[in-house]
């Protein structure tokens, strides 16, 4: 026989919660320790700063086409991408709370910058950036980087799966040759993109596309350490030139940094730019810290990212690299990956990686400026098909349908709105399937004695057995909420032939105020056919929140079953009397 008592834990009310919320917020504002670098951040470089400096080395190469096909991507040029890669690359990785990330711009943040420069122009592009970097340093100072622990699998893998199928939509105009479908939603842009293509145009650019994707799968399968990006980039370069091939090329980059300066405000502006920003800190805060936690399963050796560090550095990152004239910027899982791969143990890598870039962009600017803009879509293409994984979905598809449903969700949202819509969406359908479960696994049933309780085994003795059909004993497993408040009310209130109803709450967990309702209403009920209702064994959370919803009276509680028996016994005694009196 299964225990059936449950240890109450301790119980404080708003007040005290909200209270103790207040107290963590305002220590965590006063005291900023913890935000910003230190000597402990470097532990261990003695040993490891040879192969920090060759990883950053490997990410550096790696970085480069990224950088600049995101830049393109964006619709803000190639110069600012790379110039992103270089700004927020150095500052996330000094104020960051990673020990190995490596952020930049990425896939993601150019499929929200695309729509926001459609409607406010490329120029407005470093604005937002430091917009949503502020944003993004106001959630570290609140303590928000532990809430990505809440964000559930089938959401992320949507997400990213997503972010893939954009991507890759969003490299047509590069693949073809082709200017870009002039529609909101990437779907419909990618469409008029290919409606408009004139395919005699579309034969160089598609060969040379298809040169980098070759030289991606023979090199991925065959040489699976070297950084394939790059050497197809420069072999699809080296073609073009000896070919005379008449395709897109990046065009000329700036021989230095761009000179750092604020841009232009006013309050009008700021209010027309709030909503995109918002947009922009979600995604900065969520793919940075989603790359931090694939990062710490990668090295756990290294300890855990400090997800609030996180944030802070990823926000200072985005304000810097918008004071240079860059786009936004997040924290970027396939160079991350490369970096941990390649052996880093510290900081020095990340920073290693931005000086890498730093170098092309003052040396070998002629050069980068004859890339092919159709290699750059297909080392993006390459990239993005990475990021969708059918054994993912094949695994997700064979969990639950409450997974199923969530990752379905989250895709679609991806591809046909909003990214953070689409997370917020994701996270709507989780929370659905997650009440649905705790409303199916919460459990009303009719009980009978003997009951193996914390006072031993209870039952009705000899003197009151008259009362075992007497009296109905329901138990309460879970939860009683919104969700199965109906449920257990009609379970309840289908009981005849009885005196008395006993509700055992020693189980219950959960009590919201529709669960409270639904207890009032069946005692209401009840009490109209004559049958009083006891309550046994909630918390004083619970009982408090019965009694400010005056669904039983006090005095109509107790705490034990042998409690809840003797009151029964009473109660049947006192009708038992006023019946023989009335007879009588």
């Amino acid at each position: 026989m299964s225990k059936d008592y449950r240890i109450q834990p301790p119980q404080a009310t708003v007040e005290e919660n909200m209270a103790r919320a207040a107290d963590a917020v305002g220590a965590h504002l006063i005291s900023l320790k913890g935000l910003f670098p230190a000597l402990s951040d470097y532990r261990g470089l003695r040993r490891s700063w040879a192969k920090d400096l060759m990883s950053g080395l490997t990410v550096g190469v790696v970085a480069l086409p990224l950088a600049l096909g995101f830049g393109v991507a964006s619709g803000a040029g190639a110069a600012a991408g790379l110039v992103t890669a270089i700004i927020a690359g150095l500052v996330a990785a000094i104020f960051g709370g990673s020990h190995v990330q490596v952020s930049g711009p990425t896939g993601a943040m150019t499929v929200v910058l695309l729509p926001v420069i459609a409607q406010y122009g490329v120029e407005m592009v470093p604005l937002l950036a430091i917009m949503a970097g502020v944003l993004v340093v106001l959630m570290a100072l609140t303590a928000m980087g532990r809430s990505i622990e809440m964000i559930p699998l089938p959401v992320v893998e949507g997400f990213t799966f997503g972010i893939g199928i954009i991507i890759i939509l969003q490299q047509l105009p590069l693949l073809l040759g082709t200017p870009k479908g002039e529609a909101e939603s990437t779907l419909m842009s990618s469409w008029l993109t290919l409606t408009d293509t004139d395919w005699t145009v579309a034969v160089a650019p598609l060969l040379v596309a298809a040169l980098v994707i070759a030289l991606h799968v023979v090199g991925m399968r065959f040489l699976p350490r070297v950084p394939i990006a790059l050497v197809a980039i420069v072999v699809a370069t080296i073609v073009v030139e000896l070919a005379h091939l008449d395709v897109a090329r990046i065009g000329t980059l700036p021989t230095a940094l761009p000179t750092p300066r604020f841009p232009a405000v006013n309050s009008e502006l700021l209010q027309h730019l709030l909503p995109p920003a918002l947009a922009v800190a979600a995604l900065a805060a969520l793919e940075s810290l989603l790359s931090a936690r694939v990062a710490d399963t990668m090295v756990p050796d290294l300890g855990r990212t400090n997800p609030d560090r996180e944030l802070f550095g990823q926000g200072l990152a985005n304000i810097a690299a918008g004071i240079f004239g860059g786009i936004p910027a997040t924290g970027a899982i396939a160079r991350t990956a490369v970096n941990v791969r390649g052996g880093a143990r510290t900081r020095v890598a990340a920073i290693a990686h931005a000086g890498v870039l730093l170098v092309v962009l003052l040396a070998l600017g002629p050069i980068v400026a004859r890339i092919p803009m159709a290699a750059l879509g297909a080392v993006l293409v390459m990239t993005a098909a990475r990021m969708i994984s059918p054994a993912v979905v094949r695994t997700l598809f064979k969990t639950t349908r409450a997974d199923r449903n969530t990752f379905l969700m989250t895709l679609t949202a991806t591809i046909v709105l909003d990214l953070v819509m689409a997370v917020l969406l994701g996270l709507a359908m989780a929370a659905l399937m997650s009440l649905r479960h705790m409303a199916t696994y919460s459990v009303v049933r009719r009980q009978y004695l003997p009951a193996d309780t914390r006072e031993g085994i209870v039952d009705w003795t000899e003197a009151t057995e008259h009362l075992r059909d007497r009296v109905a004993l329901y138990r309460l497993d879970g939860a009683l909420f919104y969700g199965n408040a109906r449920r257990f009310a009609d379970q309840v209130l289908n009981v005849e032939d009885v005196d008395v109803v006993i509700v055992r709450c020693h189980r219950m967990n959960i009590l919201d105020a529709s669960g409270a309702d639904a207890l009032k209403d069946v005692a209401k009920q009840l009490r109209r056919r004559g049958i009083p209702v006891i309550v046994q064994g909630m918390t004083d959370a619970q009982r408090r929140t019965v009694t400010n919803m005056k669904a039983v009276p006090p005095e109509a509680h107790v705490l034990e079953l042998s409690q809840a028996l003797a009151a029964a016994e009473q109660i049947c005694a006192t009708d038992s009397a006023v019946a023989l009196n009335d007879h009588e």
